[in-house]
């Protein structure tokens, strides 16, 4: 087992928060744009 570093864990915790934010953001905008999308249609 590697001595890990507890720097590179909080930077991997980090990166994957950020990650999953940004995707989270990006799901709520395209779940937005269709349903404006589709209210446009109507």
């Amino acid at each position: 087992m590697l001595p890990v570093q507890p720097l590179f864990v909080v930077l991997l915790v980090g990166l994957l928060g950020l990650f999953f934010f940004g995707f989270l953001l990006v799901r709520r905008t395209l779940t937005g744009l269709r349903e404006g999308y589709e209210d446009g249609q109507q």
